[in-house]
């Protein structure tokens, strides 16, 4: 059996021969297209077993076994200019015409796809490493799916795109309290590589799902939207990983539809949710909401969204940020309609560094359910755990942390760490939910001159050591 990891670092380590490659974005970006393109592959190859009528929608000479599957293949200058000038033009230009659903999805991950390789020699050198995995095995399966997990940790810190991945054990905790079940829709408008996607599903799988039946309706009803092309196509092969025959992951940017528009047919059950927060949206983006509620802050504009396709009676956990919590005007007047409009009953506030590196802002999660108003909020501060000062990459937030919140979950009472609020309390301070632990004084932090001295001089070179990397990027 394959040692994946050791196939996983060969393959980076191969690429970094590679001039076009440059930094861990990119060598993310052309490894998974292969992946992909290798995972369809073994899975065509089995489904061609199951039934004798299955017809690939990637036409034969794209399929990865008849250009990449032999060791002594095309090589050098020669499938340089295939994976350029068929490959990627026959995969992007792929007939949808049929309304073929993975037709739909390859073309849609190709179209936002780059090849960055430059040398044929290298690229079959890569793709003859990949050939020692079979995506059909089950352990090699099982070994590449905590491979992947990171590979999308290592996203967090390749430039900006850390906003995609979400920390497993908060993924897991917000979706074993949520509980989604078989034939409940599942959505998540801002699904990134598909964390909270994938923990639904196992979430399903171990409870209900029994047949072949059952992974259909399983398969139909988990359902995702991504703008960017990478965390995009990192999400599709991630649920193919998963068993999902053909994901329901649309490349689309969730903002960007008429708000009124999003009708019966299109409300959920279930959102889990990790929405983008601190950037602004495209412009004229806002003018899809009602007059009252425009704003350019992505987050404001998606906890609107995610209240409005969710069904009365749905269930939502999601992150937000403080900033999220508190402000007045349009920020107040959204708070308002969330609160009239769900029943937010439980808000537990993070430490600021659960997002390190990628964000170093203080976040939440917010479990709620549409159709009644809030009477009351019950909060819980989650601790960082003894002796540790901040969460990083190399001590990152761990799923045990969460047993104490779980176990007040169902028996609740007031103490350190938890606390409750009317929500006429609430609405008498201007909807403000950013509201901190009463039985907590704030402690008066002071420093000596020197210490100041110190921290400013540990950020200048921080922000040396940024303005470096960015010219080696740019170079």
């Amino acid at each position: 059996m394959p040692n994946i990891g050791g196939i996983i670092k060969t393959l980076q380590n191969i690429m970094r021969k590679d001039q076009g490659v440059s930094g861990d974005a990119q060598r993310i970006e052309q490894l998974g297209w292969m992946i992909t393109l290798k995972i369809i592959d073994d899975k065509e190859a089995e489904m061609e077993l199951i039934s004798d009528d299955y017809v690939s929608v990637i036409p034969s000479e794209f399929q990865w076994r008849n250009w990449a599957a032999d060791s002594e293949g095309i090589t050098g200058d020669a499938l340089k200019d295939f994976v350029d000038n068929k490959l990627f033009p026959g995969l992007q230009n792929l007939d949808v015409s049929t309304g073929n659903k993975r037709a739909v999805l390859i073309r849609d991950i190709f179209a936002g796809t780059n090849n960055y390789m430059k040398n044929g020699t290298i690229i079959r050198q890569v793709v003859n490493k990949l050939n020692e995995i079979d995506f059909n095995a089950s352990e090699d399966r099982h070994m590449f799916g905590d491979i992947y997990e990171g590979l999308l940790r290592d996203l967090q810190s390749a430039g900006n795109y850390g906003e995609f991945y979400t920390p497993r054990a908060v993924t897991e905790i917000m979706t074993e309290i949520i509980n989604p079940r078989l034939g409940e829709k599942v959505l998540d408008p801002a699904c990134g590589t598909g964390g909270f996607l994938t923990s639904a599903i196992e979430n399903i799988r171990k409870q209900d799902v029994h047949s072949v039946e059952d992974l259909k309706v399983l398969e139909e009803t988990i359902r995702g939207q991504e703008l960017k092309p990478l965390p995009f196509m990192l999400c599709v092969t991630n649920l193919i990983l998963h068993d999902i025959e053909v994901p329901n992951v649309m490349n689309m940017d969730s903002l960007n539809r008429e708000y009124t528009s999003i009708g019966a047919k299109d409300k959920v059950d279930i959102i889990l949710a990790n929405p983008p927060f601190g950037a602004s949206v495209s412009d004229g983006v806002e003018t899809n909401y009602p007059a009252n509620f425009r704003t350019t802050e992505s987050a404001d504009l998606f906890l609107l969204l995610m209240i409005r396709y969710l069904r009365d009676g749905g269930r939502a956990a999601i992150v937000l940020p403080d900033g999220s919590l508190t402000g007045d005007g349009v920020k107040q007047r959204i708070r308002e309609e969330f609160l009239t409009q769900c029943n937010v009953h439980t808000i537990v506030r993070l430490p600021n560094s659960v997002f390190q590196p990628y964000a170093s802002v203080a976040t939440n999660l917010l479990f709620f359910t549409k159709g009644e108003p809030t009477k009351e909020i019950w909060y819980w501060e989650h601790k960082l755990p003894e002796g540790q000062k901040s969460y990083s990459k190399t001590k990152p937030i761990q799923k045990s942390e969460f047993d104490s919140l779980l176990a007040w979950w169902n028996n609740r009472a007031e103490s350190e760490l938890s606390w409750k609020v009317p929500v006429e309390e609430i609405k008498n301070g201007g909807w403000n939910l950013d509201i901190k632990n009463p039985f907590v004084k704030e402690e008066e932090v002071t420093h000596t001159t020197s210490e100041l001295l110190e921290m400013l001089d540990k950020s200048f070179l921080k922000s040396q050591e940024l303005l470096k990397e960015l010219k080696r990027e740019l170079n």
